[in-house]
């Protein structure tokens, strides 16, 4: 299989945000082309259209430890034992288009991985639920014993 590595996209100057506290240099992206099996006509067979974006994760210089263990943590099953993130693409006809929707997909997945989870308030069932419920199963407990057929010793 015929494939091609380049480093991101033109100068180091440019970022990718994340999110208003985390922006990615464009040179810590690293992006893969291969030949796709999804749209292209007959260009399918010649054209290096599916993208693969890379990040090293366990190397970032651009991410906290803290960030780094929720990015680890959320996105496991999607890092390999390098330590580094592979987004893929090859919905679209275009090396181009192809790696707009990897770095999308790439920032989606960041954002979801570094959003912090509200912590869970400790809840009780009320005193009248809690009666309500007694209740109910006292009711249908005599209802079933009405229906029982009692045994009698007038036989």
């Amino acid at each position: 299989m015929d494939s091609s590595w380049h480093s991101g996209p033109g100068s180091p100057e440019k970022t990718v945000a994340i999110n208003h506290d985390l922006r990615i240099p464009a040179a810590e992206l690293l992006f893969r082309f291969s030949r796709s099996s999804g749209p292209g006509g007959q260009n399918v067979n010649k054209v290096n259209t599916r993208v693969t974006l890379i990040f090293d994760v366990a190397g970032s210089p651009s991410l906290t430890p803290e960030q780094r263990n929720l990015i680890n943590n959320k996105l496991g099953t999607r890092i390999n034992k390098q330590g580094r993130l592979q987004v893929t693409s090859y919905r679209h006809r275009t090396q181009g288009a192809n790696r707009t929707a990897a770095t999308e997909r790439f920032v989606e997945l960041l954002q979801g991985a570094l959003q912090k989870r509200k912590p869970r308030k400790k809840t009780r069932v009320s005193r009248a639920a809690k009666k309500r419920r007694l209740l109910a199963k006292k009711q249908r407990g005599r209802l079933k014993q009405t229906r029982s057929a009692r045994i009698t010793d007038q036989d």
